[in-house]
C-alpha cells in the first residue's frame, strides 16, 4: 500500500514539472523498458472491451476522451480512470488552430471539467485533435495545468488499417519510451491489442504504463522536450503524423 501511494506521489509530482514546462511530451526518456499505450476519442462502444483486454493481460493505458462522447457513457469514464490515467481531447474534437483563442479555452476547459467530474480525479493530461497545436495552445494548457501529449509511434488505425497493419505500425515504431496513438473506438484496434500488441509487449519485456508513471519513471529531458519529436532517440522512425 505504502509503495503505491509513493507511486502515485512521484506521478503526480511528475505531471506538475511537466506542466510547468508547458512543452508537448512525445516520448519518455528512452532507457528504460517502459512504453505507454494511449487511446483517443473514447468512450465508446469498445470502451468495454478495451478495458477487458488490458485487464486480462494486467495491463494499464492512458484515455483520451471527448467530452461530448461521456453523455451516456460516465460509467465507463470512471471504469478507464481506474484502469489506467484519463485525459481531455477536447469537447468537439476540432482542430484547434482554427478556432478563435476563446472557443479554443471553451474546448479544452469544458472537457476538462466534464471527465474530472465523471471520472472522480483531477485532469492533467490535454492531447489536441489531429495533432494541431501552436504556442497559444501549449500556453493554454500550461495555464490550466495539462500535459500536452503527443506520440511518436501512430498504430494508423484512424486512417482505416486492418488489425494486422495496425500491428505492423506498431512494431515498427516500438522501443522503450515510446508512446503509442491508437483509438478505442474501432474494433480492429481491440483485435490487433489482443492477439499481437500485448502479447508482444510480453514477450519483449516491456513494461505497459501510463503517461503519467512514464513521466515518473523515464522522464523524457529538457533537450527533448526542445528538440520535439526528433528528441525521441532511436525511435523516430515510428512518428508518423495522424489523426490523434
Amino acid at each position: 500500500m505504502r509503495d503505491r501511494a509513493r507511486a502515485r506521489a512521484a506521478d503526480r509530482r511528475a505531471l506538475r514539472r511537466f506542466a510547468w514546462y508547458g512543452r508537448p511530451v512525445y516520448c519518455g526518456g528512452v532507457h528504460r523498458p517502459y512504453v505507454a499505450l494511449t487511446f483517443d476519442d473514447g468512450p465508446g462502444r469498445y470502451t468495454g472491451l478495451a478495458l477487458r483486454v488490458l485487464a486480462r493481460f494486467h495491463r494499464r493505458a492512458t484515455f483520451f476522451l471527448v467530452g461530448r462522447n461521456l453523455a451516456g457513457r460516465r460509467r465507463l469514464v470512471a471504469d478507464e480512470a481506474r484502469a489506467g490515467a484519463v485525459g481531455d481531447h477536447t469537447w468537439d474534437h476540432p482542430y484547434l488552430p482554427g478556432l478563435a483563442r476563446p472557443a479554443i479555452r471553451k474546448e479544452l476547459r469544458r472537457a476538462q471539467v466534464a471527465v474530472r467530474r465523471a471520472a472522480h480525479v483531477p485532469v492533467r493530461l490535454f492531447r489536441p485533435p489531429y495533432e494541431g497545436r501552436d504556442a497559444a495552445i501549449d500556453a493554454l494548457a500550461r495555464r490550466l495545468h495539462m500535459v500536452e501529449v503527443l506520440w511518436n509511434v501512430d498504430s494508423a488505425d484512424s486512417l482505416g488499417a486492418n488489425w494486422r497493419a495496425i500491428w505492423h505500425n506498431v512494431r515498427a515504431g516500438l522501443h522503450p519510451g515510446a508512446i503509442i496513438l491508437m483509438h478505442e473506438n474501432r474494433g480492429q484496434t481491440i483485435r490487433a491489442l489482443h492477439y499481437k500488441i500485448l502479447p508482444y509487449l510480453r514477450r519483449r519485456h516491456l513494461h505497459v504504463v501510463t503517461v503519467p508513471q512514464l513521466l515518473a519513471l523515464d522522464p523524457p529531458t529538457p533537450a527533448q522536450l526542445r528538440a520535439g519529436p526528433r528528441g525521441c532517440r532511436g525511435i523516430d522512425g515510428g512518428h508518423l503524423v495522424g489523426t490523434g
